[in-house]
């Protein structure tokens, strides 16, 4: 990259003096763990309230959970409404406006959460208030990152757009990370029973509150594009008409990548109870201490790919779980040991992609459609993929082949290779703005 070139990168909208660098990290990164500590929350605490919301059924008493993960999965398949049209908002009227009420809308469906009532108390209402709460959260979620996105690597300076990007996992671990602990913290406090009756609520009474502080922060964000007159504003369907290439581009990119992350650190804890007979205290406990670890490995991923591309690190993270994704699920057993090793083990290779998976998605699109363009088939992928990942990994235990799912997870991420592959090297040039 030229001088001019590093020079123009670095200039804020409008050519005004750039905001503080560290401040943008900041409001970005901490409004984004708070969203995911909210999103999270559900997933670790699941085990605890299924049997609140959904009835059992006669045959099977997995019946409960599936049918909490299958919420999950609806959650996810609002992503792809919420990337669209809050991508568009944060291109259309800045990317500040769509990250504040993104946290919003994510505070609103953790109260919601925390308020719902048992299947005992209120029957199919109870199922019908949850699902009401995920499909908040989607559309939040979904904006989240479309505006997190862009607002982060548009904050970077010049060279260091991957470890700016870094930070968008850096927050949603740290987000994840609370909600473990937090999950973990009350099952220890808290009976099994009682965890069950009234302590899940607890946590997400916690993530309400952290909204409300996620949005103080936030207001302190610098805008990071020029605001566009009416008449230029992109249209909603933008991105996908006049770049769809790109559009599909994102979806290859993304598969592997989010089947992989949500089966490591959102499913991983439920499958070792599942189907290893591991301690629900005791996973939650090597979850908190392994995304740690996966946390500390971002950044550092993010600066080698300024050094070196963001290609070699896609490339060993997708052929790394095509090969070992099976093995390594094969070798967890009800050893605290032998999860923790495995997980982390999945941490080191998925940083090759998480840690980059911001930047590559927003060196793709110009500025002018780019969280747009970023937000809905990104979303639309993770909700295909790695939402429902929990999902077919119970679905293939019920039906009596719990031994597949880590052949599905290596051959997605087989695909993901193959469009690697095809990629150019973007880390050297300059971002569109």
């Amino acid at each position: 990259m030229s001088n001019a070139e590093y020079i123009a990168e670095d200039r804020a909208p409008g050519g005004a003096r750039p905001p503080s660098r560290l401040r943008q990290l900041a409001a970005a990164s901490i409004g984004n763990a708070v969203e995911w500590y909210d999103w999270y929350a559900y997933s670790f605490l699941a085990v605890y309230f299924a049997d609140q919301i959904f009835p059992h059924d006669a045959g099977t008493s997995l019946v409960p959970l599936l049918s909490t993960f299958a919420v999950f999965a609806v959650g996810f398949f609002m992503r792809p409404v919420g990337g669209l049209l809050m991508g568009a908002l944060a291109d259309r009227r800045g990317r500040r406006t769509a990250l504040t009420l993104t946290i919003l809308l994510m505070g609103g469906g953790s109260l919601l959460v925390a308020l719902t009532p048992t299947y005992a108390a209120t029957g199919v209402l109870a199922p019908v208030v949850l699902v009401l709460a995920r499909l908040v959260q989607g559309l939040s979620v979904g904006g989240e990152f479309a505006a997190s996105t862009t607002f982060l690597v548009e904050s970077a300076g010049p060279g260091r757009r991957g470890l700016f990007a870094s930070f968008q996992y850096v927050s949603t671990t740290a987000g994840q990370l609370l909600a473990s602990g937090t999950a973990a913290v009350l099952a220890t406090l808290l009976t099994e029973r009682q965890m069950g009756q009234w302590g899940w609520r607890v946590a997400f009474l916690l993530g309400a509150l952290l909204s409300l502080l996620g949005l103080w922060i936030r207001r302190g964000a610098q805008e990071t594009i020029a605001e566009q007159r009416a008449a230029e504003r992109p249209g909603l369907f933008e991105a996908l008409r006049r770049h769809p290439r790109q559009s599909l581009l994102i979806c290859g990119i993304t598969a592997g990548g989010t089947l992989a992350y949500y089966t490591w650190t959102t499913y991983l804890p439920t499958y070792a109870q599942v189907d290893a007979g591991f301690d629900k205290g005791d996973s939650l406990t090597v979850g908190t201490l392994s995304l740690a670890f996966f946390a500390l490995l971002q950044p550092l991923g993010g600066l080698l790919s300024d050094r070196i591309g963001r290609k070699p690190l896609l490339l060993g993270f997708s052929l790394g779980f095509a090969v070992l994704a099976v093995p390594l699920l094969q070798l967890v057993t009800d050893a605290f040991l032998s999860l923790l090793l495995v997980q982390c083990a999945g941490m080191v290779l998925l940083t090759g992609y998480t840690a980059i998976a911001a930047a590559v998605n927003a060196e793709v699109f110009p500025a002018r459609v780019r969280a747009a363009g970023i937000g809905f088939p990104y979303s639309l992928t993770v909700a295909l993929f790695g939402g429902t990942a929990p999902y077919v990994g119970t679905w293939f235990r019920q039906a009596g082949h719990p031994d597949l799912f880590p052949w599905y997870v290596a051959a997605l991420c087989l695909v993901s290779f193959l469009v690697y592959l095809t990629l150019p090297e973007t880390a050297r040039k300059p971002l569109d703005t």
